[in-house]
């Protein structure tokens, strides 16, 4: 229904001379941030592993996780822009102190774990371009994430990840043009579930990884960007309209760089009957399968990768923090800062007492199994309430679609995490 309201409305403000298409591109933004979390090194390794091992089949994965992300970021959006607040605000304002204080806890907790495992997604990409060892290029991540957080504005920011996400995009182009796609194979493997023998926990790591706590946090806060005048209904009818048409336009980005990974897996190791299941073995791979300039082009896109979802997962953890004191993010706030410092300074301390990189993304991804479902509950008693919402909250329908996707996320996320601790 609010994706028939939308196109309804869109094709009513497009009579009206000033609201046209370069107006809609003043949208665009907020959405990409939210998209670099969901193509971050722990989706490589994913995606990458599910190509690897099973080819085409299990691309129904990227579509039934990018239509559970459209949702849920939509909803949250709404609640930024419906209320001025972000979620980590909101919770603060609207639960009891050991309510929201022990949610908000736990979501700092897991934004350190998502930057953990983005600053050692960069600081792999720099071992296999410079061989840089990775707690050096750990400690070279964070330095330039630091740099870019507390020396740019929020608009600089975004379009520098705008940028990021581009390079990314083009690279896994180039890989896509130099192999033989089986399309056929592809579209029905878009549509079609399959579960392979012992497919599960592929099936689970991917699903799982896509909604990330630090995500929805983080999406509430930047929308915000594009706020001018919260008493002007009018005013507020549009945002939402055209920040639901941020949100689509950019999962669909998200949508495409997943796939594309798993087609270079499929189309490359799977047709070699390589399984891989390390990125520094994807990266060694391609080199005699495709030539050392797709080799290079796959670091490239990984660098940008790591680096991107570092800003973003350190931007959350300042969101977050902020959002405990009752503060918007404002990274000349003393709590931002607090926030922001904690979350790189914490992930790569962990990363100097890793002795195995690869245990080290297993422990973060059962961290944020264990933070997520209380995010998305919380989203929901949020954005379901008439107290916070006003004349915005859900609908009976879109609460039934929340409570499904919550349960669905919550329950691949607990399978997840028991099978990492068997």
């Amino acid at each position: 229904m609010q994706i028939l309201k939308f196109i309804k409305n869109f094709s009513e403000e497009k009579v009206k001379p000033a609201f046209g298409a370069l107006e809609i591109l003043k949208y665009i933004g907020p959405g990409l941030l939210v998209t670099v979390g969901f193509i971050d090194p722990g989706n490589w390794a994913s995606n990458i592993a599910a190509g690897s091992e099973y080819g085409y089949r299990l691309l129904w994965m990227v579509t039934l996780s990018t239509i559970m992300l459209i949702i849920l970021q939509h909803n949250v959006a709404h609640l930024g822009i419906s209320t001025g607040l972000c979620l980590s605000e909101a919770a603060s304002k609207y639960f009891r102190p050991w309510i929201s204080r022990t949610v908000l806890f736990s979501a700092v907790l897991a934004a350190v774990s998502t930057a953990l495992a983005e600053i050692l997604g960069a600081a792999i990409a720099l071992n296999m371009l410079f061989k840089i060892p990775l707690k050096i290029g750990a400690l070279f991540t964070m330095l330039f994430v630091a740099v870019m957080l507390f020396t740019n504005s929020y608009c600089k920011l975004e379009k520098i990840i705008i940028g990021f996400v581009s390079i990314i995009g083009l690279s896994f182009l180039y890989e896509l043009s130099l192999i033989d796609i089986s399309w056929s194979e592809a579209v029905h493997g878009w549509l079609v579930p399959t579960f392979p023998p012992n497919s599960m926990p592929i099936i689970m790591s991917v699903l799982g990884a896509v909604v990330m706590p630090h995500n929805i946090f983080l999406h509430s806060e930047v929308i915000q960007s594009r706020q001018w005048n919260l008493e002007n209904e009018e005013m507020i009818e549009k945002q939402l309209n055209y920040e639901l048409f941020d949100t689509l336009f950019s999962m669909i980005i998200g949508w495409a760089i997943n796939s594309a990974m798993i087609l270079v897996a499929a189309a490359t190791f799977f047709q070699a009957k390589i399984p891989v299941s390390d990125l520094a073995q994807a990266e060694s791979m391609l080199r005699p399968l495709l030539g050392g300039a797709a080799s290079f082009a796959f670091a490239v896109a990984l660098l940008f990768s790591g680096l991107a979802s570092s800003v973003t997962a350190a931007m959350a953890g300042g969101t977050i923090f902020a959002g405990i004191f009752n503060e918007p993010y404002d990274i000349n706030d003393k709590h931002t800062r607090t926030g922001v410092a904690i979350t790189l300074l914490f992930s790569t301390l962990i990363i100097f007492f890793i002795s195995d990189p690869f245990y080290g993304l297993i422990v973060s991804q059962m961290i944020l199994s264990i933070q997520l479902p209380w995010t998305i509950f919380t989203q929901i008693a949020l954005t379901s309430s008439e107290k916070v919402m006003g004349r915005h909250v859900n609908t009976r329908s879109e609460n039934a679609m929340l409570y499904i996707i919550g349960l669905i996320v919550t329950v691949l996320n607990v399978m997840l995490l028991i099978s990492y601790l068997k």
